[in-house]
């Protein structure tokens, strides 16, 4: 069954390209209940459509790409005036697994503040693009809140670099998050943004699909391993690739000096 978009949360596809849209501007899109389950199923969604290869995702409204968890809705519920949760803000842990886990590649195209649960979703992804204006923070601690995948940004960013943001709760810039590496790319305004995060995922859709998920399994599953095992870890996938049609139809492509026609098997 496919996915119906809802009204936080705007689901397009086109060009084999999921454009998937947190739609709560008014509220700085901040993550409730129902946009995190639908974020979730949105991804599932793509990950099942073999039509699709890459996904963006954005925030509506241009103030931000999300403020973090809906702390409105979280204090409800700690008042017993909604049900208990999941222990992360109502489906969010759902939609992050939904997120680490899946094959295809995930571009996070951000504009404005993205705070908390919104960082998290972009911890996520694969790859992070943001305008010059847009600002970053895990201030959870200033709740008395521990972040859930935001523990992950060592991974990301140097350690003190990690501390220093989780400590504090403060904001740090786009432009030091970019010096940091945890962002990609650095443009101008938003439609720059989306500009540069169409132009990333076609040269992705230049690539072999199932060369570019092995590849993500790869890097993802084996960043924190040795290499050796890393290695071994890769060796399988390597040769699930070698047996594969478009492992031929790759350089012969290159010697015809035309497209590749992938056929993803």
């Amino acid at each position: 069954m496919a996915f119906t978009p809802s009204r936080v949360l705007r689901y397009e596809t086109r060009d084999h390209k999921a454009y998937i849209t947190l739609n709560r501007p008014e509220v700085m899109n901040a993550l409730n209940v129902e946009i995190c389950r639908a974020l979730r199923d949105a991804i599932r969604e793509f990950g099942s459509d073999k039509n699709l290869l890459v996904a963006i995702i954005s925030g509506a409204g241009g103030r931000a790409f999300s403020a973090g968890m809906d702390l409105k809705e979280t204090s409800q519920r700690d008042q017993g005036e909604l049900p208990a949760d999941d222990g992360r803000g109502g489906g969010a842990r759902a939609a992050f697994d939904e997120l680490a886990n899946c094959r295809k590649p995930i571009i996070a195209a951000i504009d404005g503040y993205c705070l908390a649960a919104g960082l998290e979703i972009t911890i996520n992804c694969d790859i992070r693009i943001a305008t010059v204006q847009s600002r970053f923070g895990l201030p959870e601690a200033r709740r008395s809140l521990i972040p859930g995948p935001g523990v992950q940004l060592s991974r990301h960013i140097a350690m003190g670099e990690a501390l220093l943001i989780l400590l504090t709760g403060g904001h740090v810039s786009a432009e030091r998050m970019y010096q940091l590496g945890y962002l990609q790319r650095l443009v101008a305004d938003r439609e720059a943004l989306f500009k540069e995060a169409d132009a990333i995922a076609d040269e992705i859709l230049q690539c072999a699909p199932l060369a570019v998920q092995a590849l993500k399994r790869i890097i993802k599953t084996g960043h924190s391993l040795p290499v050796p095992v890393m290695e071994q870890m890769a060796e399988p996938l390597r040769a699930a690739i070698e047996r594969t049609e478009d492992r031929r139809e790759g350089p012969r492509a290159f010697v015809e000096k035309r497209p590749a026609v992938w056929k993803m098997r």
